[in-house]
């Protein structure tokens, strides 16, 4: 885990980031408060269409040209991002902000073979000859403990999943940018697959000293290897803390309800619980998840939210808490 001298450094901040679409108006995402620190894992987590992967699009740049973004300001390295033309963000991409795909075939050219797109990738922003952009690609390569000259000589359909998932990572990683947005890499793998893509994030992060930010709706992994955790629903921010507070003391409704829909070996269960409602079902007014939370109250389905401060780095936005100013945790408010 990151030192407390490193993570004074900020890397990454979204200030009341909100995005919406062009012909409806409709918000997407709303006021969005982030802030990711030099050498930290940092996990997002949410159902599908909470905002995830569209944030981390906002950051990159690739924005559909349906969405723009409404208010507020995306800070990388303390320099404002979120207004860059079209030819500054790729000068951005890959050199300073890397990002590995959910879906790794996207990534991959299937008719050019590996070594090829790994030095072009290479030579774009670097004054590289071949034979060094070569000698790189095969470290990285043996890096993501591959078959470094094999992978390197062939083409992406004689690679399994999890190869080209690790060819994906070391392209990105080769260019050791300061930041690394994970965007659901292990959807596509199996459990155990999975497990060693993102232990290969941490040692290689640890390695080059980039941050991530690690994007997932599968709430066990980043209880395990982030450092800090944010939980979104219906393009909300709804609870921020450090991974073993947010593990042991959950605030919010819908952060409960994923804890405990879990499967674990520890617990003996018939059913696993489930969170009431239909995914996707976002409230229009007040708390987006009003029209499933099982604790609602009346002022949750008329007034927005605003974020509550539980403890220090520990942050929640629902009305349950709003009238809670303390340092420590009020069991009986839950």
């Amino acid at each position: 885990m990151a030192t407390s001298v490193i993570k004074k450094q900020k890397v990454l901040q979204l200030n009341q980031l909100s995005i919406k679409q062009k012909t409806n108006q409709k918000q997407l995402l709303h006021q969005v408060d982030l802030t990711i620190h030099r050498g930290e894992m940092f996990g997002l987590v949410g159902e599908s269409g909470s905002g995830k992967s569209l944030t981390a699009s906002a950051v990159m740049g690739l924005l559909p040209k349906q969405l723009e973004i409404s208010d507020g300001m995306i800070l990388f390295q303390n320099q404002p991002i979120h207004q860059l033309s079209v030819k500054q963000h790729r000068l951005l991409r890959g050199d300073k902000i890397g990002m590995v795909f959910q879906d790794y075939n996207g990534s991959l050219t299937p008719f050019i073979k590996i070594g090829k797109q790994m030095i072009e990738t290479l030579r774009t922003p670097n004054n590289l000859s071949n034979k060094q952009a070569k000698e790189i690609a095969i470290d990285v390569l043996q890096r993501v403990k591959l078959p470094a000259k094999r992978v390197y000589s062939s083409y992406p359909f004689q690679l399994s999943g999890g190869q080209k998932q690790r060819v994906a990572l070391a392209m990105v990683l080769m260019l050791r940018p300061a930041l690394l947005i994970a965007d659901e890499p292990t959807t596509a793998l199996d459990v155990v697959t999975g497990e060693r893509i993102i232990e290969l994030i941490k040692e290689l992060q640890q390695e080059i000293g980039c941050s991530v930010l690690f994007i997932t709706h599968h709430l066990s992994d980043v209880l395990k290897h982030a450092d800090r955790i944010a939980v979104m629903y219906g393009g909300h921010l709804v609870e921020e803390g450090m991974a073993h507070t947010i593990g042991n003391h959950p605030a919010h409704p819908f952060t409960e309800l994923l804890l405990k829909s879990m499967p674990s070996l520890e617990r003996k269960l018939e059913r696993l619980p489930m969170i009431p409602g239909e995914p996707g079902n976002v409230a229009e007014k007040g708390c987006p998840f009003a029209n499933r939370c099982p604790k609602v109250i009346e002022r949750c389905v008329q007034t927005g939210l605003e974020l509550s401060e539980l403890s220090h780095q520990h942050t929640v936005a629902c009305h349950l808490y709003e009238d809670v100013h303390t340092t420590g945790y009020l069991d009986g408010v839950k």
